[in-house]
């Protein structure tokens, strides 16, 4: 299986800005169906952006205005640009891929920002 690798997470303060990177080697993006997760400990996992085969870009409500989902695909590369960090912003980063009918996700980064 393919697994892609995410990576850039940190203990940040409140009000600082990350950029997460996913690796998805062996993956051609295309139009594939792609997102970004997170999940807090003891709290359900959330979307927090996904880019559509139709090419649009969707964000949880908790996030718009602040994180900005983009990908290089010469790179095969997701990334995930995230400022104004809040502590409520703290969990594991999860990278998802659709690819020949499967999802590929990642291991996950811990972001964490203190208040």
């Amino acid at each position: 299986q393919v697994q892609p690798v995410e990576s850039g997470g940190c203990l940040v303060q409140a009000g600082w800005s990350l950029r997460l990177s996913c690796v998805a080697s062996g993956i051609i993006f295309g139009l594939n169906d792609m997102g970004w997760y997170r999940q807090a400990p003891g709290k359900h996992r959330e979307m927090v952006a996904v880019i559509t085969r139709a090419g649009t870009t969707n964000y949880a409500d908790s996030v718009k205005g602040r994180f900005t989902f983009s990908r290089d695909n010469a790179k095969k590369t997701l990334y995930l640009q995230m400022n104004s960090l809040k502590p409520e912003d703290t969990g594991a980063y999860y990278c998802r891929i659709r690819y020949n009918y499967s999802d590929y996700w990642g291991q996950g980064t811990q972001v964490t920002v203190s208040s």
